[in-house]
């Protein structure tokens, strides 16, 4: 062979390959096998396989796995590109394996696929049936092309050609993971090769035949392509599994072929036939007989880890992937708190308790020594972003609450977590380091209205341990947080709609480590993340808007048909609604930079924020407890997932892209695909559409907020907020960390008094002082610290008016 021409056996030539990225994000299927000893999940878009996740559901292993024909003359096919396809789910139409059915544009062959897992190995399985026409049943060629990116990552792979019990298989590995590809009928031939220089699919590509079979890849962007043997048939199964060794792989591998795909098909199906719930109900406010409930209930059991039970991610997905590198860990494969709640939240509202208790139970696992919880982390406990979110504290205690009243808790006793996370949120709050969309710090509705709504909860569960004192504290700190939120959050200043000045604003912004923000609502800018450069980011806060207020209804704090309320969706629908041809959609906020760009392009940094499916199940919440009819916003989410009930982050929100054809007004964008919120805010609607009233509503917040319970006449000074100003006969309660003496006097130092604090009962000592009705002067103190044995050395004080 001639120096100047490349070599086609050996190792290959082109390392490392080209920078490795990802893939789509926008999913058609997710799937696992609902058994514990089966560690894989898999994604598929397109219509051939995504990422697949072992040995946990943060890990992904590989890019894609596709098949490749050709006829070695005059076509050369890949699925993702060439072979338009249609998606079905095995069984009764909703357990997660799948169908996939592709036709030749010309008429030479079929495709059809099923996808599902080892119902008791981690081993994925891909039955494949290949229908010739004429000529091309000698003519047809086909193979099956791996991208592994082990140890989520693309870059430092190797790969091989091996040879176990008389079978050909491709290994790959990378640090302690191997992967291992194989067929029941065998390879005829392999090669392994660099990404965009000596892959197969170049190969193929170049002359439709193939001609390079490198034995070895080693330490770069790789692929694998194994020639399938088609003369034993057209009738075949791929196998490809995982371990910590070659040889687990290997054997992992064979086994499972041994096994034969009918057995493990029998036996995935059943497992899954094992999850279902009777709610019948559920199916006559549905607008498709009951089928995006039923995957919306398996798809959010598929999120969950089986090696940390009781962890669910946000997503099995990384937005935007084709433009995503190895730089970017994360995607939506993490535990966020607030995600998995509503997961959580879900299950019980379609009847399923154990599996929130679970969840329950690994959050409380993962809670930190403060009593705060990660802005999101991987499944083993260790914190990826670093964020603080009062909400993310929030809503384990009104989980644990739920459960609690659900008699779900089994042997687990959440209270000493709960009171952990109800001190973290009295003395971090009442300002938030990010709110909901993880961006501003400051006074947020929706942070504010989670906030409210564990304390009291925690503090029920404190009155039922027979803690009174504690139970009282926590309550009167959320009466606190309850007599501001309009203080804090409502401008009277707003220009959005001509006419309605008044109305609740997405945040009010605050510098976290200011003692003494400014708390009116009418001032103040926010900057906005992720703006397109050359365009302003800041704007006034006051005219920045979300619907994150309704949370105040739907967790009892606020009446719905509130008139602020109502002015306040004016004004949001003004700014972010958005209709499409199934129904209405509304954005998060209003110049959100985090979405697909003006051309379509994805996200890159900067883009255009686009209408989120779930705000349309927030919105039909509220709808029901106005009393207002529910049923367009339930069709509305139907018809914003994919033909494989995949809910998306976020849909397209203006007129077909011309640019970019994929972009359709109501249909998914590059975000994530399926979110696990989407799909519990739907599961959630259609419960309470079914029980006529919202089922997040907590009894005990609505007894004290709507039934005029809640206590008014409190105003609470701390460290991280020195409150100004209290009300003529107000309490003004001063709080810290530790036990002190307060050294006061309302009287500028005429009369002096000591008094010791009493323990909250969460780590928190606090003193009241009565500011009389005809009170003048300030009320001014410091601090003896008594553990210290040392005084503050410094006066405080609050004005009086």
């Amino acid at each position: 062979m001639s120096d100047s021409l490349p070599r086609t056996t050996g190792e290959a030539f082109g390392g490392p390959g080209i920078p490795p990225k990802w893939t789509s994000s926008s999913k058609d299927g997710v799937s696992m096998a609902y058994s514990a000893a089966s560690r894989v999940w898999f994604t598929i878009s397109h219509g051939i396989l995504n990422e697949v996740y072992y040995p946990t559901i943060d890990h992904p292993q590989i890019r894609d796995l596709q098949l490749l024909f050709t006829d070695e003359e005059t076509f050369f096919h890949e699925e993702r590109r060439d072979l338009p396809n249609e998606i079905e789910y095995l069984g009764d139409g909703h357990n997660l394996g799948y169908l996939i059915a592709s036709v030749d544009p010309e008429g030479r062959y079929k495709l059809t696929k099923e996808i599902i897992c080892d119902p008791h190995q981690s081993c994925l399985l891909i039955h494949v049936k290949l229908a010739p026409y004429g000529e091309y049943a000698e003519k047809l060629r086909a193979y099956v092309l791996l991208s592994p990116h082990l140890e989520m990552g693309g870059s430092g792979n190797s790969a091989c050609r091996w040879t176990a019990a008389g079978q050909s298989i491709l290994v790959a590995w990378k640090g302690q993971t191997y992967l291992a590809l194989g067929t029941d009928t065998g390879f005829s031939r392999t090669s392994c090769g660099f990404v965009g220089v000596s892959d197969g699919w170049r190969d193929l590509r170049d002359n439709m035949k193939m001609d390079w079979e490198f034995e070895c890849a080693n330490d770069g962007n790789i692929a694998v392509m194994g020639q399938i043997d088609l003369s034993r048939g057209f009738e075949f199964t791929i196998g490809l599994a995982f371990g910590h060794t070659r040889h687990a792989a290997v054997t992992t591998l064979v086994q499972s072929l041994t096994e034969g795909y009918a057995a493990n098909r029998q036996r995935f199906l059943e497992q899954w036939s094992r999850t279902g719930c009777d709610l019948s109900p559920l199916e006559a406010v549905s607008g498709d007989g009951g089928r995006l409930y039923r995957i919306s209930h398996k798809l959010l059991l598929a999120h969950e880890d089986k090696t940390f039970a009781g962890a669910f991610i946000a997503s099995a997905s990384i937005p935007w992937g084709e433009v995503k590198g190895d730089e970017d860990l994360g995607g939506y494969h993490l535990v966020w708190t607030r995600d998995m709640v509503h997961s959580a939240n879900a299950l019980l509202a379609y009847g399923d308790t154990a599996t929130p208790c679970r969840a329950l139970v690994y959050l409380a696992c993962s809670q930190r020594p403060d009593g705060g919880f990660p802005q999101n982390l991987w499944l083993d406990g260790r914190p990826y972003w670093s964020g603080v979110q009062l909400d993310e504290v929030a809503f384990p205690i009104m989980l644990a609450w739920r459960l609690w009243k659900a008699d779900a808790l089994g042997e687990f006793d959440p209270y000493s977590s709960v009171l952990a996370a109800a001190g973290y949120i009295v003395r971090t709050g009442p300002m938030t380091g990010q709110e909901r969309w993880e961006e501003n710090s400051g006074y947020s509705p929706s942070t504010l209205a989670a906030c409210i709504s564990a304390l009291v909860c925690a503090a029920d569960f404190a009155r039922d341990r027979g803690d009174e004192a504690t139970a009282t504290f926590l309550e009167e700190y959320a009466d606190f947080l309850e007599s501001h939120v309009e203080r804090w959050t409502v401008t009277s200043a707003g220009g959005l709609v001509p006419g309605i000045a008044r109305h609740y604003i997405r945040i009010h912004p605050t510098v976290i480590g200011d003692p003494c923000p400014d708390e009116d609502p009418n001032h103040g800018v926010i900057q906005i993340a992720n703006r397109p450069p050359g365009q302003p980011s800041i704007f006034p806060a006051r005219d920045i808007v979300d619907a994150g207020f309704l949370e105040l209804v739907r967790y009892g704090i606020r009446k719905p048909g509130d008139a602020l309320i109502e002015d306040s969706l004016k004004v949001v629908d003004a700014a972010l609604k958005v209709d499409t041809p199934v129904g209405p959609c509304w954005r998060r906020y209003n110049n959100d930079g985090y979405g697909q760009g003006p051309d379509g392009e994805p996200f890159e940094g900067w883009g255009q924020g686009r209408a989120w499916p779930l705000l349309t199940g927030e919105r039909g919440h509220y709808e029901l407890a106005a009393g207002r009819e529910v049923a367009t916003y339930v069709r509305a989410i139907e018809g914003f997932a994919s033909h494989g009930g995949m809910i998306p982050e976020q849909v397209w929100d203006a007129e077909s892209c011309l640019l970019n054809e994929k972009m359709c007004l109501g249909r998914y964008t590059g975000s994530a695909m399926p979110l696990m919120w989407a799909h519990a805010e739907y599961l959630s609607l259609l419960r309470s559409a079914v029980d006529g009233q919202v089922f997040d509503l907590i009894p005990v917040v609505a007894d004290r907020y709507l039934g005029g319970n809640g206590r008014g006449d409190l105003e609470v000074w701390s460290f991280n907020r020195q409150v100004r100003q209290v009300a003529r006969g107000y309490m003004l309660r001063i709080i810290a960390e530790q036990p002190f003496v307060l050294h006061w006097t309302r009287d500028e130092w005429l009369t002096m008094a000591d008094t010791p604090s009493t323990d909250s009962g969460v780590g928190i000592g606090h003193v009241d002082i009565p500011v009389a009705p005809d009170q003048q002067a300030p009320i001014r103190f410091t601090f003896y610290w008594p553990k210290e044995a040392r005084w503050e050395g410094r006066d405080y004080f609050v004005g009086v008016g």
